[in-house]
């Protein structure tokens, strides 16, 4: 199979074409329309072939025009709506390349057809436009759009973010089949993540938590398992543990007391004497069930008792799911600021069930928004726009448009971990925009007052500051920025904190480099930059803007 031909389906106005050429054009691959390649041959546009020929003979033309067009390679190729009634087609298409199928609802599509005026009407819709002629005939071919490889909903979606992420779909899915990985539950797979010692993957789904033991037993094998959870994670933790009894994995489960406060090597030190006190092996495994502050402190333990044990996340909160399960960052705190102590020590997979969401208390699912805007902000335009779209249901917790803004949040976390594993060649890094005053925000309030989502969102909001002064945000993009964190109920000030103390506090940021803190800024939403050059003055002015005091 030709991994770079992918064929793009759905029913007329859908966006197809438009969609389509702007993909080609961002992959820097070709792009045909099967159905205007047909009309400049025969001279005729589809109505008049019809018409003249029938749709016998149109067919013919179709399939011939699909096979000589599968012999190139970095191809988008537009297809008409109903290429997929030839089997011939289905045949080729599947055997050449994968297909992703564009929807949208009966009135969306109406809309569309009547305000493009360039359109061609579809000559099986009979010029036709209402809305019992076009659900009879889009229901019809239903179950023939059902069959493709990747489906996107375009009726909230602009040309530019549908093609985003037609992008995303075509990488997730070479991906996906270039691993053994993609046998298991490959719906839900979110994410590979690629790294030093091989690929790993994140599963993304409700109710998959049951499914654990069996995965641990394809892709980790081990004879014993080490859950380490905290009270709040508990009872996804005995779910866990009785998911891998019944796969014959033998388990412990150790519960730690919640909160960043004992994220320390006090902790860490109870945790190893645990473990050798049930002779934990190399070749067991510890699987972290919880927040954050739990991902960190187990992956932290897994790196270091007896030199290297094998981890598997499962985060139960938003901020984790989205971000401190990926990407293999461990660490633990010291009074002189976060993380200071880690390593990098990579998964052996992540299993997130969104179900585990429902149980969060407000102000925990609240922070977590922080980190899948910050993905938006900082390298995702369009995820942005899904969260301008979505806010209300996100808000309410709608879990299905939840989980795919979480897929989509992961596939960006994801993307950068693969290019810059070890955070050394300024990709990984962009992700932590926000980071540089919020952990200072953290470490000052000793981990009490804000909580991590609180203070990255305040820190986003004084490194957008430094970014208009740098001019490399503008005014509105930075309000743009400041309604959407108070849209998900996030703090953009501080207050009780002084402000040289946090100046004090941000020297020692992990983030510096000669006596210099590489402060991740803004050049406009959706594009992130480092800049070493801040001043002394513009830090005061920022954090001076971001003071309710």
């Amino acid at each position: 199979m030709n991994k770079n031909i992918v064929f793009l389906t759905g029913f007329s106005g859908t966006g197809k074409t438009t969609v389509g050429s702007l993909v080609a054009e961002l992959l820097g691959w070709k792009f045909v329309d099967i159905d205007e390649e047909i009309s400049m041959e025969s001279g005729q546009d589809i109505s008049q072939i019809f018409a003249s020929h029938g749709e016998s003979t149109f067919r013919n033309l179709e399939h011939k025009k699909l096979v000589e067009t599968v012999n190139g390679e970095n191809l988008i190729i537009s297809t008409g709506g109903g290429i997929l009634t030839d089997n011939r087609n289905q045949s080729v298409m599947a055997n050449c390349g994968f297909t992703i199928c564009l929807e949208a609802n009966v009135e969306t599509i109406i809309n569309r057809l009547k305000q493009d005026a360039s359109s061609e009407i579809r000559p099986m819709i009979n010029d036709d436009l209402s809305s019992d002629s076009v659900l009879k005939l889009k229901s019809n071919r239903q179950y023939l759009y059902s069959k493709a490889d990747w489906t996107i909903h375009t009726d909230k979606l602009s040309p530019k973010t549908t093609a985003n992420e037609i992008i995303r779909a075509i990488k997730l899915i070479n991906q996906a089949r270039n691993t053994q990985v993609s046998k298991i539950a490959p719906k839900e797979l979110s994410s590979l993540v690629d790294t030093k010692n091989g690929e790993y993957p994140i599963w993304v789904s409700q109710g998959n938590l049951g499914t654990i033991g069996a995965r641990l037993k394809k892709l980790v094998s081990p004879s014993v398992g080490y859950i380490i959870t905290d009270q709040g994670a508990s009872i996804y933790a005995r779910e866990v543990q009785k998911s891998m009894e019944s796969s014959g994995v033998k388990s412990h489960s150790f519960t730690m007391e919640p909160g960043e406060e004992h994220k320390n090597l006090s902790t860490v030190e109870l945790i190893y004497k645990w473990l050798a006190e049930r002779k934990a092996e190399r070749n067991h495994v510890i699987i972290a069930v919880g927040g954050g502050v739990v991902g960190d402190l187990a992956g932290f333990v897994a790196a270091t008792y007896l030199r290297g044990m094998p981890v598997v996340h499962v985060p139960t909160t938003l901020l984790a799911m989205m971000d401190s399960s990926i990407g293999g960052k461990t660490g633990v705190d010291l009074i002189q600021g976060k993380n200071l102590v880690g390593s990098f020590h990579q998964p052996k997979f992540v299993l997130v069930d969104t179900n585990t969401l429902v149980t969060l208390p407000k102000r925990i699912l609240t922070e977590g928004w922080a980190e899948g805007l910050k993905h938006g902000l900082a390298l995702d335009k369009s995820l942005l726009e899904h969260f301008e779209q979505n806010a209300s249901d996100l808000k309410k917790l709608d879990l299905d448009i939840t989980t795919k803004l979480i897929k989509h949040s992961i596939a960006i976390k994801a993307e950068k971990v693969t290019e810059d594993e070890f955070e050394k060649l300024g990709k990984r890094i962009l992700l932590n925009y926000g980071h540089t005053i919020g952990h200072a925000i953290e470490s000052i309030t000793k981990y009490s007052s804000y909580l991590h989502g609180e203070a990255v969102s305040i820190g986003m909001m004084a490194a957008g500051h430094i970014s208009v002064a740098k001019n490399l945000l503008s005014i509105d993009e930075l309000a743009r920025q400041e309604s959407l964190l108070k849209t998900f109920d996030l703090p953009v000030k501080f207050k009780n904190i002084n402000i040289d103390d946090i100046k004090t506090r941000i020297v020692s940021d992990k983030k510096r480099s000669k006596g210099k803190i590489h402060w991740v800024l803004l050049k406009g939403i959706g594009s992130a930059t480092t800049n070493s050059e801040v001043t002394d003055l513009e830090i005061t002015q920022a954090l001076k803007n971001v003071s309710s005091a």
